[in-house]
Formats: C-alpha cells, structure tokens, sequence
C-alpha cells in the first residue's frame, strides 16, 4: 500500500509539518519526527511542506498468478433437495454473457445427493460444463464438506471468476471459499462487466448508496462475487440441452464435518413481496400507520401488496419482511407504485428491473424519477385517493 516517507536532510524546522498536518500525524519523538497511525494520507504535507521533505510512494503491486493458467466462468448451484434455486438461472445467464465476451467456457458446480438428473436442467440455460460432486453425505448443506468440495473443484479446473447466489447458503458459503482460496470476494454486486484481460468488474452501492463503489482484483484468481436474486435477467430455457454433465469424486475424509445437522424443519408458506406482481411502496413521505391503509387499499384494487422502504421498518411501521433495497428485499414486480419515496441507492436497486415504475413525489428532482417510468410530482394524499377513485370507477364500468 502508498506511505509516506520523510527526507530529514530537506527538513529545517520539524514543526512547520506538525503545524501543517490536520490529523495530529506528525509528532515529535525522541528519535525525531516521525508519521504516527492517525496519517489518512491527504497529502497535505508533500504538497505544502518544505520541498523535498515528504514524499508520497505508491507501492507497485506485481501481478501473484498467471491468469492464462485460470480460465471460464463458474456458477454455485443453489438448491435445496435437487430444487434449483432460480438465483442461478439467472447467474448462468450473466455468466455467459460475460464468458462470450472472452471467449471462454461457462461451468457449474453442483454439490448434493441424488442430483445428476436434476443437473441437467442446467443444460438447457448455458452451461458448458456442469461439474457433479453427488455423495450421501452431501445431501444437507454442511459448510465443511461442501468447503472442502468447493476447493476441489477450484483446484482442478481453475476458474477465473466465480458467481454465487446471495442466499443463505451461499452467503456462508463464498466468504469461506474465498478465504480458504485466499483470494478476494464482493458481496450483492449490482453491476458485473467483464474485462477483456479477464478481469472481473464488481459494482455494488456502498456508504449506505452515496457511492458506487467499483472493485476489482487483478491479482489473485479466482474472482468471487454474490449476486442476490432478481438483480440479474434469466435466460430462456433452450428445448436442446448444450454442454456436459461431468461427475466428480472426493476423498471420504473430506465430507467430515464437526456440526450435525439433526433437522430441518420448513418454515409455513408466507406472503412475500419478492413474488408479487404489483406492489405498493410507503416511502418517508407517510406520516403515520393509519396512512398506510390508504395504501392497502390502492393495493388490494391492483391485486398486489404494500412494501415499504428503510426509515418505515426503523419507526416500527412495517416489518422488515416488507422492504424493498440493499439491506431488505430485491424485486422485480411488473408494476411498482412508489408514494413518497426519495430513491436512494440501496431502494432503487433492489428494484429497478421492475417492468413499470409509477413515482409520487412532491420534489420534482427527487432521485426516484430518474428511475420511474411515469413521474407524479405531487401529494401523495391528494394523488393516490384519486387514483383509488378511478380505479373504483374504471371497475365499475366494466361490471355494469
């Protein structure tokens, strides 16, 4: 990483740099002047001290793999029982938009028991390879094993870049694979574009979304990042199967584990927004929980449900079951009204791949209009009854 080195020789009076530095970093010692932790590296001293007296050095970071020897691109499947998790339809899609861009295969790893014949669904949705690690004792998910099977498969066919779905298993998952690989990983990317040097481009909001923060790493291979559900598009299932099944076997001694799985018990079906067709967001803009049924209303017209962003789940006026960005749930409904809501980054990304975006927002430079399709700049409470009053009305025209 970038230091900062001092030239005593250059420097006549030391407390002309401790008075320039605005962090306390420059402090006198018996040994001299010298740079202490509280450095944030702003410079000021290279710029404004003596000439000559400090100097900036940014390290040269030489390159620590061949990235000849490491090539396609990898998707986890995700399943539970054989169910493919839809998550990675829509990563082999992205995974083949990016692998056609450098010419190189797309794969698949599948862990589990019992799996081959589920395996070949993949076939059908751009896989080129699908590697098949089906064992009894990898029939639950176990971070140990399926750790140790995950290295294997890494070990042998060298992947550049890895794709895992940001559910609960692979969010487990990929921190422990990448620290076990010793390689980096970018958690709920947005964003991934493909270099042609085979460098993987990671986008995801960060600072709670005030910046886009863009990540790379040239360095080490394989490149890891999670995606979660709904961010990316899946690919239409192909009637011809494409590619190939490709069964592996691993030692017995490394589908030990120290934790037992006892049971596993389902949770009852529930409602949830991700699955909806139309959804009705409460943004900062109501005020109150007796507001809300305004909302519910307008909902149940459309045959949808009511959402909510960030600051209504803090207040305790919804659950967080029910918020929609980053830090809650990613949607993709085929109509979203938003009503009151700003359109910070952590919210419009985990829903601007819905079909129609409807906004109500009494600030016409509010983010959120750069997202919607239709704009309503106005009241939420004059603009929504009045949409419930046409809606009514349009309904009861078509029953008379």
């Amino acid at each position: 990483m970038p230091k900062l080195v001092l030239h005593p020789e250059h420097i006549e009076d030391p407390q002309v740099l401790v008075d320039i530095c605005p962090f306390g970093a420059m402090q006198m010692t018996p040994d001299g002047l010298e740079i202490n932790a509280a450095c944030k590296m702003c410079k000021l001293c290279v710029r404004k001290g003596p000439k000559g007296a400090v100097e900036f050095v940014e390290d040269t970071v030489q390159p620590s793999v061949d990235k000849d020897e490491w090539k396609g691109i990898a998707v986890y499947v995700d399943h539970v029982d054989g169910k493919i998790h839809p998550v990675t339809y829509e990563l082999l899609g992205k995974a083949r938009e990016m692998a056609d861009k450098i010419h190189q295969p797309v794969q698949a790893i599948f862990i589990g028991s019992h799996i081959v014949e589920e395996a070949r669904e993949l076939l059908h949705y751009g896989a080129d390879q699908v590697f098949v690690y089906d064992e009894p004792e990898l029939a639950r998910f176990e971070i140990e094993p399926y750790t140790n099977v995950f290295e294997d498969y890494i070990l042998a066919e060298k992947p550049s870049s890895i794709l895992v779905g940001a559910t609960t298993v692979g969010r487990q998952l990929a921190p422990r694979v990448a620290a076990r690989m010793h390689t980096g990983l970018t958690a709920d990317c947005t964003i991934l574009e493909m270099d042609e040097n085979t460098d993987l481009n990671q986008i995801r909001p960060a600072f709670g979304g005030n910046i886009m923060a863009h990540i790379k790493t040239p360095n080490h291979r394989p490149q890891m990042a999670t995606v979660r559900y709904k961010i990316m598009t899946a690919p239409c299932r192909q009637d011809e199967e494409s590619g190939e099944i490709v069964e592996r076997c691993i030692a017995k001694e490394k589908l030990s584990s120290h934790v037992e799985v006892l049971d596993i018990v389902k949770k009852p079906a529930e409602e949830s927004i991700e699955n909806a067709d139309v959804l009705v967001v409460a943004g900062r803009g109501v005020k109150s929980q007796q507001d809300l049924a305004m909302l519910q209303e307008l909902a149940g017209l459309l045959h949808g449900q009511v959402a909510c962003t960030r600051p209504l789940v803090e207040a305790g006026l919804m659950p967080a079951k029910k918020q929609i960005g980053l830090s809650g749930r990613t949607v993709r409904p085929k109509l979203i009204i938003t009503c009151g809501v700003s359109g910070a980054v952590q919210f419009t990304a985990g829903m601007d791949h819905s079909d129609q975006i409807i906004a109500i927002n009494t600030d016409p430079e509010a983010p959120i209009f750069k997202t919607a399709n239709y704009c309503l700049v106005g009241d939420l409470y004059e603009v929504v009854p009045d949409l419930i009053a046409k809606i009514e009305s349009q309904k009861g025209a078509c029953h008379a």
